[in-house]
């Protein structure tokens, strides 16, 4: 049989769209995802760009499939180089064999050592020239149609992707986008494409097509936020953007502060006053915001703030991703400061758990952290609705009958009844001093100890259920990891147990306060256990280590930014545990 004429389905496909910014690369990407999603596909596209506002590299890496993906893969299948503008570097993180496809313009010289030494088939398609000849295409557009063919999603629908993206552009650019289709299907026309098909769904059923950071700005609204102070910074500024457009439906605003200390000092100020508010950073801005933090403790206001992080320290790498700020989050302050600290380990799961922040923070009048990351944030992704929370975030305010209102009262559970201003007899000094339960300040020793010991208390004795951690499956070898390592550790995790493992993934959601207790409880009959995580010093093998008792034979596989961790290395890192601890 001739596999160009009669090509075959392929589980999933990979392939990455690169070239320097402002090619079209994100545009390009992102047309070929949504169209993918009107074919019923699933799909997940991640961004690897670098710090330049315009120029430097950009590369739009997707992977679509008939079933759900959830990371990209070890590898590329197909590969379309725009053009070569610093596309070595990306000789780390786009993977390339001898069964890869490389679509290149020769009009671009010499193609990169890395690429050559990966034994990749070029195959020449002069996108310059054809840009040129064609008044109106561009090259972007072409490689959509190119690969559109190569891919087998329907011309029809490629095409009205197009021109949904493009309705309030004039007709004069969507007829050039048109055209650009048009020259990119008949590039691929003398192609075999046998390795390149995938097969459309019929009938899918409902999804969404969603980025992390929109899914945070969901789970914020649901759970009843009503204002954000945000200063942009990436890879955060799309929380910002989203909630700027979708908070006034509620009734709520969005304030563009001049700094991150403006930002959340306005958050605070607003939840003092009875609104559910959020801030939005990454790793710098966090790390302005920690003071501000400590007073939100001190004073017992409730305040979300979520930290998409990025490669750091300092400016870091702004545009790429890594697990780094976990140390910041639980621990950043002076004095004795616990707050919530969550982590979302899905795109889906960014809306449910920064839901449950800010229903966490609200009951327990306690700052939280959502740890995202620029993973997770950025990539725009095909996935089922998420579950959503069934109710609204509430806080325990008080009754007060204008003699005897204490703000800090020594209560069982540690929650104290808060007053919102305005409210008769409900009148007290709200500030970052220490202070007796009056709320009047107090330098002394036992009005310290005491209200140090009722903060604590409201962690000890909340119920926190079982969101705590995700578990999956029995085993006598434990994955435990964090945040967007879940999503290539749970795929190597599928492939081992493929080949007859038993074992169990652990995706612990509640970093701090750690459920101590519970997570001894999975790990003690487990004999081996692989902590998997994106930081150079191992933040959270050692924030394990300082609350509970790791079994003996536990080992780290850790890496720092910006580099994918990928399902086929965490799969080898388990099986070289298990082959070490036979031997």
């Amino acid at each position: 049989m001739n596999p160009s004429s009669s090509p075959q389905p392929h589980p999933s496909i990979s392939l990455a769209v690169i070239g320097s910014g402002g090619a079209g690369v994100m545009t390009a990407g992102q047309t070929l995802l949504d169209a993918a999603a009107a074919s019923g596909l699933f799909g997940l596209m991640t961004r690897a760009t670098g710090p330049q506002i315009r120029g430097g590299e950009a590369a739009a890496i997707l992977r679509l499939a008939p079933a759900p993906v959830e990371c990209q893969d070890d590898r590329l299948d197909l590969v379309l180089a725009i053009d070569w503008n610093k596309a070595e570097r990306f000789a780390d993180e786009l993977i390339l064999d001898a069964s890869s496809r490389l679509i290149v313009d020769p009009g671009q010289g010499d193609t990169p050592a890395w690429i050559q030494e990966s034994g990749a088939e070029l195959i020449e398609v002069p996108l310059g020239a054809l840009t040129r000849e064609h008044r109106g295409a561009r090259a972007n557009t072409i490689a959509v149609g190119l690969i559109g063919e190569l891919i087998g999603l329907p011309a029809m629908i490629v095409e009205r992707t197009v021109r949904r993206i493009l309705d309030n552009k004039g007709a004069k650019l969507i007829d050039g986008a048109l055209a650009g289709l048009a020259l990119g299907r008949a590039a691929a026309g003398g192609m075999a494409r046998a390795e390149h098909r995938i097969s459309p769904v019929e009938n899918p059923a409902r999804r969404w097509l969603i980025t992390g950071n929109e899914a945070v700005g969901l789970g914020a609204i649901r759970a009843g936020i009503r204002f954000c102070a945000a200063y942009p910074i990436t890879p955060s500024t799309e929380i910002q953007e989203w909630l700027a457009a979708h908070l006034p439906e509620v009734g709520g605003s969005l304030v563009q502060a001049e700094d991150e200390l403006a930002s959340i000092n306005m958050c605070l100020g607003a939840s003092f006053g009875g609104v559910p508010a959020l801030t939005a950073t990454s790793g710098p801005g966090f790390s302005l915001m920690v003071e501000a933090l400590g007073l939100a403790t001190q004073a017992e206001i409730p305040v979300v703030v979520v930290d998409v992080m990025r490669g750091g320290p300092s400016t870091g790498i702004p545009t790429r991703s890594e697990q780094s700020d976990l140390n910041i989050a639980v621990v950043g302050a002076h004095g004795d400061a616990p707050r919530l600290v969550l982590a979302p380990n899905s795109i889906g799961d960014c809306l449910t758990t920064t839901q449950w922040a800010v229903q966490l923070a609200e009951a327990l009048q306690s700052p939280a952290v959502v740890l995202s990351d620029q993973r997770l944030g950025q990539a725009r992704a095909t996935i089922a609705p998420p579950p959503s929370r069934d109710s609204q975030a509430s806080r325990r305010l008080a009754e007060t009958d204008g003699r005897h209102y204490a703000r800090f009262a020594d209560t069982a559970d540690g929650i104290s009844p808060m007053a919102l201003p305005g409210q008769a007899g409900g009148e007290y000094t709200a500030t970052g001093l220490s202070h007796m339960v009056s709320a009047r300040p107090s330098a002394s020793g036992r009005d310290h100890q005491h209200q140090l010991d009722k903060r604590q208390r409201k962690f000890e004795r909340f119920d926190f259920g079982d969101d705590w951690a995700d578990v999956d499956g029995e085993g006598d070898m434990v994955v435990l990891t964090w945040g967007s390592t879940t999503l290539p550790a749970r795929e190597a995790v599928t492939r081992v147990r493929a080949r007859g493992q038993a074992i169990r993934l652990v995706s612990v959601r509640l970093l701090s306060p750690l459920n101590g207790g519970a997570l001894s409880a999975l790990l003690q009959p487990a004999s081996r256990v692989l902590i998997v995580e994106q930081s150079h010093g191992g933040q959270f093998y050692r924030h394990l280590r300082a609350h509970i008792d790791l079994p003996g034979h536990t080992r780290l596989f850790n890496r720092p930014g910006p580099l994918n961790i990928t399902p086929g290395q965490i799969a080898q890192a388990i099986e070289s545990a298990a082959l070490e601890d036979a031997a």
